[in-house]
């Protein structure tokens, strides 16, 4: 975020604790239950979220070096991510043209080929198949015939995107509907992977990403964790199409308020969540960078896989450094784990009761507004 940005955002969030407020919605949402239960709207989900739609699959970190590589099972297909000889990045379809055996498990770096366990077949890091075990046993096949089968894929600004499927080639940019400069502006590319955790939880995959989208129930049920180090009272709010940005106070940004603006580094004293829809939350954390990537999982609405994520601004070099960010992502964990998911699997049984037909968010959390309001209007559903 540059710094006409953070000013600009510094002097909204101090106009609102000053004047007891935060960013209203212009009414009431009610967003109905089925939202959250309905195994007809998860099908719809996952064809058009995670089967053919545009992904953020990483950060650039996520692929340091040529040879490098991620797997991803989540969005339903298996997917292959490379980054080339050249630093480009490549995504397949992890699946020998054999006989379907996958060619690679988990992540890793410096590779240059993938070879499948199977019978060998060997595919270089642009998906061409460099080699056939027992090459006479097959007679005259091209191997140009025979690459791992291509997906789309891109790399801006620190972020790498891939469509799960075949497809049209991603433009990130209008993929992020004027949000690409802003968050171009933290450097994520030069950002370091430190630590991932892979969650499963009794949730719909929506209900996860809730839980970052308003700062109303920061006061209580955080109020032995993170509460005392955000202001839960006021919140800047912003939509990009049907992404979004919201940004909440930390209980130091009072430090502004003697401090020339030019020399504002109102990031410090904020944490920014971002939205980049449909189902990745990216938050600033004053010093570094969290990302959960959120999936449906199992066979209905009721459960979701997620991937989350704690990336810094550089390799720690010391034990104090690694300490310090092994402290950050166990209040990250702590935090969920031990207060929002429990809380959630108890909504997710509820909505099973029947005591209620929607839930009601009101002109206090207009990010939840936004999201699920796009969400429906992605899948045709709103009026419906």
């Amino acid at each position: 975020m540059n710094h006409a940005m953070q000013v600009e955002l510094g002097q909204e969030l101090l106009s609102a604790l000053d004047g007891r407020r935060t960013a209203l919605a212009d009414d009431l949402f009610r967003n109905p239950v089925s939202d959250y239960v309905s195994a007809d709207q998860v099908k719809l989900e996952r064809e058009r979220f995670f089967r053919t739609g545009p992904l953020v699959m990483g950060l650039s970190c996520d692929l340091p070096a040529p040879g490098s590589y991620m797997t991803n099972d989540f969005a339903g297909p298996p997917i292959l991510i490379v980054r080339n000889a050249e630093g480009g990045v490549n995504g397949f379809l992890n699946v020998c043209r054999h006989r379907g055996t996958r060619v690679a498990e988990g992540c890793g770096v410096s590779k240059d080929r993938f070879t499948c366990p199977y019978h060998a077949w060997s595919y270089d890091l642009d998906g061409r198949l460099a080699s056939i075990a027992e090459r006479r046993s097959f007679g005259d096949i091209d191997l140009a015939d025979y690459g791992l089968t291509r997906l789309p894929a891109a790399e801006k600004d620190g972020l790498i995107w891939v469509r799960p499927s075949a497809g049209p080639a991603i433009d990130p940019d209008a993929q992020l509907c004027g949000l690409g400069p802003e968050l171009g502006s933290y450097g994520l590319g030069s950002y370091t992977h430190y630590e991932t955790r892979v969650l499963r939880q009794p949730l719909n995959w929506k209900l996860v990403i809730d839980t970052f989208l308003e700062v109303y129930h920061v006061p209580v049920l955080h109020r032995n964790t993170i509460a005392p180090l955000l202001h839960g009272t006021a919140a800047a709010f912003r939509g990009n199409g049907p992404n979004l940005r919201m940004a909440v106070p930390r209980k130091t940004i009072g430090d502004l308020r003697t401090t020339p603006e030019p020399d504002w580094n109102v990031l410090r004293h904020t944490a920014v969540v971002y939205v980049l829809f449909p189902n990745v939350v990216l938050i600033w954390q004053g010093d570094h960078v969290e990302t959960w990537r959120v999936y449906p999982a199992g066979d209905g609405a009721n459960e979701s896989l997620m991937h989350v994520s704690l990336y810094a601004p550089e390799e720690p070099a010391t034990e104090k450094a690694r300490r310090y960010w092994d402290k950050n992502m166990d209040l990250l964990m702590r935090t969920v784990q031990d207060e929002d998911f429990p809380l959630a699997a108890g909504m997710q049984r509820a909505f099973g009761s029947g005591a209620q037909d929607h839930v009601t968010f009101g002109r206090n959390e207009p990010a939840l507004a936004h999201y699920h309001r796009a969400i429906r209007t992605e899948l045709g559903l709103m009026g419906g």
